[in-house]
């Protein structure tokens, strides 16, 4: 009657126990184990009572057994295992003895460790990407430029940058193209430095700030009392303090067509006359000019001259949009992020996901909106990290998927099958096939795909017969 007692209340308790448990005696026959136990290894939880765990494991599905590793070995043991059904368990198995020494019981305990491992793989994905965002940012800071503000790693900016290198020596006149805010005058500045005039004065105009009704006497200057309300001494136009250095007109589409004609002879003469004056001045400067306008339909519009046109387009460089240079992002986004914390005394940072979403935006404000949007969460977040939900909805709402293979291959399956269990596996074993032939081993399989190791033996496992 005790005996019937202590064995119910055994069972009881190993029923309810949290642990998945298994009780074998000497020769591998399985006495005691609870519910959850089996349903991990997707088995039936009452029917292994009196199972021998040496014919589970030649079935495959206990493979391999701890219990029958401690049987044989006779000392506590640990082991991973995987099971048929996905599930990575830990299993540590140990000898009871009686008192004369000889093994009677072997008890093992099984800790599902799937939801941890795929945790740790997916802060292993995010760890690499970090790396990545690093090493980028290391490749900047080694480049060989003259110039260190200008952020090249797309195959577009180092191609713009190649063509600045060539031409920065000469004295031709440079006409910078591209939508508003993608950093023209940081490009001519880029100019600048790296010309033999770098030492002289760098003189940025901006042809749509100035009023039509001044623009004359803040280009050319004018001589004391040319008109009322004139300074007494005079003063020097812009394009005088460009003398020996560089004159950078930005906007300049948006230049009057009286101012045009009068720039045009500056040009074609390299002289000038100040309001008032009667002395013509001779002014050696480089021109670099910019607009965000298509100066040839101006040109038919009668809006803007053909031979001033044709002065200005010497060597034309087209800027293109942020969004077509999308290698450029993250790196004008730590970038920035540094600037910005050391301008507030700020220690932000920006989590990898963050990096994805604002990669994949289309950025219509370009290089100006990043900057702004930079600067406005670091004072506006109170957190120390920056998440995608920090994001402005105006961002996250207009993210574009990330055109890689895998999307590309979700995309095509989804074409041709709308089951989506059947079309993730598809895709799943193409990446698993090319891994096996692109790498060596197993380990580096893992480390190419961003899973674990024993994640990758499994996942051969099912999709052998497709190798």
């Amino acid at each position: 009657m005790y005996d019937d007692m202590l064995e119910e209340e055994l069972n009881k308790i190993i029923e309810t126990s949290n642990n998945n448990i298994l009780i074998t005696d000497q020769d591998g026959i399985i006495l005691y184990s609870n519910p959850k136990l089996w349903e991990i290894y997707g088995m039936k939880s009452d029917s292994y009572i009196g199972t021998s765990v040496y014919q589970l494991e030649s079935e495959g599905l206990l493979a391999p057994s701890i219990n029958a590793i401690v049987l044989k070995e006779k000392k506590a043991k640990r082991i991973m295992q995987e099971t048929k059904t996905g599930h990575v368990v830990m299993s540590t198995g140990y000898p009871i003895f009686n008192k004369e020494g000889h093994l009677v019981r072997v008890i093992s305990y099984g800790q599902d460790q799937t939801e941890i491992l795929q945790l740790k793989d997916q802060f292993e994905q995010l760890q690499r990407k970090v790396k990545g965002y690093q090493t980028e940012v290391e490749d900047l800071r080694e480049k060989e430029l003259d110039y260190h503000y200008l952020i090249a790693r797309s195959n577009e900016t180092k191609h713009i940058l190649k063509t600045i290198h060539n031409v920065s020596k000469t004295d031709a006149t440079i006409l910078l193209l591209g939508p508003s805010g993608v950093g023209k005058s940081t490009f001519a500045r880029a100019v600048h430095d790296q010309s033999n005039r770098k030492k002289e004065p760098f003189i940025e105009v901006n042809c749509s700030t100035i009023p039509e009704s001044l623009f004359e006497s803040e280009i050319f200057g004018y001589e004391p009392g040319s008109f009322t309300g004139a300074n007494k001494q005079g003063r020097q136009g812009l394009i005088e303090q460009a003398d020996s250095g560089t004159l950078f007109l930005d906007e300049i589409g948006e230049l009057p067509l009286a101012m045009q004609a009068k720039l045009l002879k500056v040009l074609q003469e390299k002289k000038i006359k100040r309001i008032g004056g009667k002395k013509e001045n001779h002014i050696n400067f480089r021109l670099v000019a910019a607009t965000n306008q298509d100066l040839k339909e101006m040109v038919s519009q009668g809006r803007f001259r053909l031979d001033l046109f044709y002065r200005l387009n010497v060597i034309p460089i087209q800027i293109p949009a942020l969004h077509e240079r999308k290698e450029d992002i993250p790196l004008l986004i730590q970038h920035y992020l540094e600037k910005t914390n050391d301008k507030y005394q700020k220690y932000k940072k920006i989590h990898p996901s963050t990096y994805e979403v604002l990669t994949h935006y289309h950025w219509p404000g370009n290089i100006r909106e990043l900057e702004n949007l930079i600067e406005r969460l670091i004072l506006t977040i109170e957190e120390p990290i920056i998440f995608p939900e920090h994001l402005p909805q105006s961002i996250t709402g207009q993210v574009d998927p990330p055109e890689d293979s895998t999307f590309l291959a979700i995309e095509q399956e989804c074409e041709e099958n709308f089951d989506l269990k059947k079309t993730l596996e598809n895709v799943e074993r193409q990446l698993i096939a090319k891994a096996w032939k692109k790498c060596k081993t197993t380990y580096e399989m893992a480390e190419h795909l961003g899973i674990s190791q024993p994640t990758v033996i499994y996942k051969l496992k099912k999709y052998k017969k497709y190798l």
